[in-house]
């Protein structure tokens, strides 16, 4: 017991260095397993949550519903087997669960009885079902549901005889928005809130029209309405603009509760029925603009903000059982946190390490749920550790889950501490360094800048199995949150608004210096990688200095004239990223100098693109200008393209053992670090 007990500690602590066993392989993606969205029960005395792992025969990732005694630890499945389970939810008496199975295309909502564990299909839909929510009698469950449209002939063609094979009849598009990243060419339609029997049968429409109600729905205590965020405002394609609605049950009639120019979304309505808690924001056509808390009376009156003292993004509001307080989730400094409001606008953090859904690389994503005894159950992460469930009670928060304490205990960790950042007009940059396992400080390494996306996300305090695999190749890894990045305050954040990427340059490269300073950096060995937004900036630094061996940019925007009028979000995003539209007088010049492609004459450095091939977000089109300009230019380059993959870029493990071994393999060629061999599987 005492070994286990110093081996939790370690690992909590963040010193992975003190088991010396061996570095993180490739392989070993395949043994991780995580935590996310767990439900804690009515009670407080179970938490059902999506285990999620991956299947080396099939290269997916497999999620099942797990549950975890609150005052045990012990864990058993709920649902298991080769379907993907998703959203768990408990009736309001905590006798039942709902999720949705989906096999293959085929998603249905489901009910286990937890007595007995019989299930039943609630549900028998041609759309895949989303935001399940239970009503407070446990006799209905309110759910999303996208509707496709029913397309009229554009124009008339003559029937083809009998027999006869003709082509295909064209596409006609009419929408700004046509295709997504993830969900290619789009299908015309809208989702829309329906309402079923939690023991089947046909469900019953509660909104329509060409508009989108996608949010999940909060019940009114007395079963009667529903609350949502929906975007019914004209122009809704052209600039989405959502607010919140209640849609009475027995009448049909829906009535707007918030009408602004900013959305509003994520209600949350009080136990006692008055109040609703939401966010949202005044739109200032701002790149970054601070998510806020806010309360009124259910019918939408008496609109007032909370939190006018926290300058950070306030998300996911649940109500404390006694309805005097709302928990919310926020970033702070690059560490997922939880906090506590009351309703006098007071508020304290009431947890911290929060998040871990994403292990690739360390971004946030926390969630969590509040039970009727006023327990809370979350994820937690730390840089030792992918998302466990933990729980909040009186007596404090701890860990329930150890999900991967019979694998990654006997891996010897890269060892994640803060670094301090100043950047050259003297603001503080938030900044990590990992040192390689069996790190000597009397030897000098090679350094690896790897840059988040976004812009405005942040890294932090969180598992990133990228960058382990790097510094177990023998590489110190530097990763930092730039202005632009979140979880600083608004300020910081829009420092890059209308001049992306604005002082980032600066701040990256203060972030090597100080990295340099350490002693153990050989400054002739300088690397760099980033994608999507982190692409934008590698690109723009291989553009202005050439002290990097080589470099990596993954689902860059290299030209801001074509990626606006290519990309899934260009459009939309143009107003508040660019100000103008490329058309406009004096605009052109405006792009072309914030553009990396801008810069290509400036390039030495060899540099590899990597992309998706259907690519929506950042169009691989990005890609394949910056790769043709290289090779004109004469500069070292190659262009990975990953098929049938968008800008995740990584959604299958082998794909992200992939990006991680080609990006080494590239840095191996221009002085780097021998790439890790590609070990077989466990037997």
């Amino acid at each position: 017991m005492r070994r286990i007990a110093v081996i939790a500690a370690m690992l909590a602590s963040g010193v992975a260095h003190a088991q010396p066993h061996t570095p993180l392989a490739p392989i070993d993606v395949f043994d991780l397993e995580y935590a996310a969205d767990p439900q804690i029960s009515p009670d407080g005395r179970t938490v059902a949550f999506v285990r999620r792992s991956f299947d080396i025969a099939t290269d997916r990732a497999r999620s099942n519903i797990w549950l975890v005694d609150t005052r045990t630890g012990a864990t058993r499945p709920a649902v298991s087997g080769t379907a993907s389970y998703s959203q768990p939810r408990w009736s309001p008496d905590g006798t039942r669960l709902a999720f949705v199975s989906a096999v293959d295309r085929d998603a249905q909502i489901l009910v286990r009885w937890m007595d007995s564990g019989a299930t039943a299909r609630v549900t028998n839909l041609t759309q895949a079902p989303g935001e399940i929510s239970w009503s407070p009698d446990g006799k209905r469950l309110a759910f999303t549901l996208f509707e496709p449209d029913q397309p009229k002939p554009f124009a008339p063609m003559p029937v083809p005889p009998k027999g006869a094979t003709w082509a295909s009849p064209p596409k006609v598009i009419d929408r700004l928005v046509y295709r997504a990243d993830g969900g290619g060419y789009l299908e015309q339609g809208h989702t829309h809130l329906f309402v079923v029997s939690a023991e089947g049968g046909a469900p019953r429409r509660i909104t329509s029209g060409a508009f989108d109600d996608d949010s999940r729905a909060e019940w009114t205590p007395d079963g009667r309405r529903l609350i949502f965020s929906g975007d019914r405002k004209p122009g809704h394609d052209t600039k989405p603009d959502p607010d919140l609605y209640a849609a009475d049950l027995q009448t049909g009639t829906l009535t707007a509760l918030t009408q602004r120019f900013g959305p509003d979304s994520q209600p949350a309505v009080s136990p006692d029925g008055r109040l609703i808690a939401f966010t949202g924001y005044d739109d200032h056509y701002r790149g970054n603009e601070r998510v806020r808390l806010y309360v009124m009376s259910v019918d939408g009156s008496g609109r007032r903000e909370l939190l006018s003292g926290l300058d950070r993004d306030a998300n996911a509001p649940r109500w404390r059982p006694d309805g005097r307080a709302i928990y919310f989730a926020y970033d702070d400094q690059g560490t997922g946190k939880l906090g506590l409001a009351t309703l006098d606008g007071r508020w304290r953090e009431v947890a911290s390490g929060l998040g871990g859904e994403d292990p690739g690389r360390p971004y946030g994503g926390e969630s969590f749920s509040v039970g009727r005894s006023g327990a809370v159950a979350m994820n937690v992460t730390d840089p030792a550790h992918p998302a466990d469930v933990a729980v909040l009670e009186v007596r404090g928060t701890h860990r329930l889950t150890h999900l991967n304490d019979n694998f990654l205990p006997y891996r010897t960790l890269g060892h994640v501490e803060p670094l301090p950042v100043r950047s050259s007009d003297g603001t503080a940059v938030g900044a990590w360094i990992v040192t390689p396992p069996g790190f000597d400080p009397a030897k000098k390494y090679p350094l690896l800048l790897e840059i988040h996306g976004g812009p405005f996300t942040n890294y932090g305090w969180r598992y990133s199995v990228e960058m382990q695999a790097y510094a177990a190749a023998g590489y110190v890894v530097v990763y930092a949150n730039p202005r632009g990045s979140t979880s600083y305050g608004e300020a910081y954040a829009n420092a890059i608004d209308k001049n992306y990427p604005g002082p980032d340059y600066g701040d990256l490269m203060a972030v090597v210096d100080a990295a340099i300073t350490k002693g153990f950096i050989d400054p002739n060995r300088l690397f760099v990688s980033g994608g999507s937004g982190g692409g934008v900036l590698t690109a723009w630094i291989v553009g202005h200095t050439n002290r990097f061996k080589a470099a990596v940019v993954a689902k860059p925007v290299i030209n801001w004239t074509s990626w606006v009028l290519t990309a899934d979000e260009g459009a939309i995003i143009m107003p508040y990223w660019l100000g103008k539209a490329p058309w406009e007088p004096g605009a052109q010049a405006e792009y072309w100098r914030r553009s990396p492609l801008a810069y290509v004459g400036n390039v030495k450095t060899p540099t590899m693109l990597l992309d998706g091939e259907v690519d929506y977000r950042t169009p691989i089109s990005e890609t394949e200008q910056y790769y043709a300009a290289l090779k004109l230019a004469g500069v070292d380059t190659a262009m990975v393209r990953v098929p049938d993959i968008g800008h995740a870029l990584v959604t299958r493990p082998s794909q992200l053992i992939a990006k991680t071994q080609y990006i080494l393999a590239w840095f191996a060629r221009h002085g780097g670090e021998p790439v890790p061999a590609a070990t077989p599987p466990t037997p």
